[in-house]
C-alpha cells in the first residue's frame, strides 16, 4: 500500500510520485484537484527533513515570484501555493510529457524543432522587463510530448535581470550545462550555452550525466562534438558551436539572435555540400632517444595539427606490434607510452615517454608508433629509435704504495 501524504485538507489527492530531489528536500507529485477533478503537479518542499536546507525555501519563493508573472504555452502555469508543517507546496499545470533525460530516439530534424521551440520560450522570457534568466537549462528541465510540444520547467534557480550572483547560488547549476560567466553574473547568453549542451546530448546520444566526457581536457567549458556528427551540415554545426562557446563574447548575444540564425539552416548535410576530412600534420616523422645512464626515463614531444576548417581531428596512438616485445595491447606497451593517448582537437602536443630501465644496456631499439585518425589516410607512422646507455666501466684505483716500492727497489739495484 502506498503511503502518500494527505493533502485533502488543501483540496488535493495524490495519484503518483513524479520525482524527488533529496538534496533539495523536494518531492514532485501528480495530484487530482478535488474541486475540479483536474490533474495538476504539486511540488512539496520539505525544509525540516535531514539533508535539505533553507536555501530551497528561497528557491521556492523565487520560483513563485517568477511563475506568477509568466503566461506562455511552453511554460506550465502557476496555479497556487500553500504552507505545510515542514515547508511549502507549489501547484502547477500538469503536462503529460517526459523530460529529455528519458532516453528516446529523435531524428536530427526533430531535435531542430525542439531547439526552435525552446528558443521561442527563451525569447519570451528575455523580452520581459526585467528579463528572466532560467540558469538551469538541461535535459531534465525540458519536457517533450509525442507531438513535439515543448515545455520548460523548474524556475528555482532563475534570476530577474543580470543580477550579481553571491552566496550559495554561486555553486548552483549542473556541471556541463553552465557557462563560466554564470558563476559571477549570468546574462541572456548564459541560457544559450545550456541549450547548446542539451542539443549536443540529444544529437550524439550522450546522457546528461556524461556530458563531461565530451569536454576538453584543458578547458572543461569547451565541448568537442563536431567529429561525432559528420552527417550534419557544416552551417548547423557552426551554429551549435557558437551556442556553446565558453567565451561570452563569441556566443550569440541572446535567444532572438540565435533563433534568427537557426531558422534558415539545413540540419542534414545537403547533396553537393563538400565533406571535408581533417589533414594530419606531424611536427616530426622520427624520434631519436639517447640515454646517458642506465635506467634513464626519456621524453620527447610531437605536435599534431589539423588546418582544415570546419573539421576536428580525432587521434589515437598505438605501438606497432614487434616480434621481440612481450605481449601487449595497443593501449599498453612495456616501455613506450604516449600522453595523451587519445585526443579530439586540432592542435595537440603529445609527449612520448621511453623507460630504458626495461631495456638492455648499450643496445639500439627501433619501434614504430601508429597514429590512428579520422583523416585520410587514417594511419600515420612515427619511427622511434632508442639507444640505451653502455655499462659503466669499473675504474680500479692505482696502487701508489706498491708502485713506490717497485721504483725504490729498482733505484737501489
Amino acid at each position: 500500500m502506498n503511503s502518500y501524504p494527505d493533502f485533502s485538507p488543501q483540496g488535493y489527492q495524490v495519484i503518483s510520485e513524479l520525482g524527488r530531489n533529496r538534496e533539495g528536500g523536494r518531492i514532485t507529485w501528480l495530484v487530482s484537484d478535488l474541486n475540479t477533478g483536474q490533474q495538476v503537479v504539486l511540488k512539496q518542499f520539505c525544509f525540516a527533513q535531514v539533508g535539505s536546507s533553507w536555501s530551497a525555501f528561497r528557491a521556492h519563493e523565487r520560483e513563485i515570484q517568477v511563475l506568477k508573472g509568466l503566461n506562455h504555452p511552453g511554460i506550465p502555469r502557476y496555479l497556487g501555493a500553500f504552507e505545510t508543517q515542514d515547508g511549502f507546496c507549489l501547484i502547477q499545470e500538469y503536462k503529460n510529457a517526459p523530460s529529455l533525460a528519458v532516453q528516446r530516439s529523435f531524428e536530427p530534424e526533430e531535435i531542430n524543432q525542439i531547439a526552435v521551440k525552446v528558443l521561442e520560450i527563451l525569447v519570451y522570457l528575455q523580452n520581459r522587463i526585467p528579463p528572466v534568466i532560467h540558469r538551469d537549462i538541461k535535459p531534465e528541465n525540458i519536457l517533450v510530448d509525442d507531438q513535439l510540444n515543448v515545455y520548460l520547467i523548474d524556475f528555482g534557480m532563475s534570476r530577474l535581470g543580470s543580477q550579481e550572483v553571491s552566496g550559495s547560488s554561486v555553486f548552483q547549476g549542473t556541471p556541463g550545462f553552465i557557462p563560466p560567466e554564470q558563476m559571477r553574473k549570468p546574462t541572456e547568453a548564459s541560457d544559450l550555452y545550456g541549450l547548446g549542451a542539451m542539443l549536443i546530448c540529444l544529437l550524439t546520444g550522450t546522457k546528461s550525466t556524461a556530458i563531461q566526457d565530451l569536454t576538453d581536457e584543458d578547458d572543461p567549458y569547451l565541448i568537442n562534438f563536431r567529429h561525432l556528427l559528420p552527417q550534419l551540415s557544416l552551417r548547423f554545426l557552426d551554429w551549435l558551436e557558437k551556442m556553446v562557446q565558453p567565451s561570452l563574447k563569441k556566443r550569440f548575444a541572446n535567444a532572438q539572435t540565435a533563433l534568427e540564425a537557426l531558422i534558415p539552416l539545413d540540419v542534414i548535410r545537403v547533396l553537393g555540400e563538400v565533406i571535408c576530412l581533417p589533414r594530419v600534420e606531424l611536427s616530426q616523422s622520427a624520434l631519436e632517444f639517447q640515454a646517458t645512464h642506465l635506467g634513464e626515463k626519456l621524453t620527447q614531444t610531437v605536435t599534431v595539427e589539423n588546418s582544415i576548417p570546419d573539421t576536428v581531428l580525432e587521434g589515437k596512438w598505438e605501438v606497432a606490434p614487434y616480434a621481440q616485445d612481450p605481449p601487449h595491447t595497443p593501449d599498453a606497451h612495456a616501455w613506450i607510452s604516449v600522453e595523451p593517448a587519445k585526443f579530439a582537437r586540432n592542435h595537440s602536443v603529445c609527449h612520448i615517454h621511453v623507460d630504458t630501465s626495461k631495456l638492455m644496456a648499450d643496445k639500439l631499439y627501433e619501434r614504430q608508433l601508429l597514429l590512428q585518425t579520422n583523416a585520410y589516410p587514417e594511419i600515420y607512422p612515427l619511427a622511434v629509435r632508442v639507444q640505451t646507455a653502455p655499462l659503466p666501466i669499473e675504474r680500479r684505483k692505482v696502487p701508489y704504495a706498491e708502485l713506490a716500492n717497485v721504483l725504490l727497489i729498482c733505484a737501489i739495484a
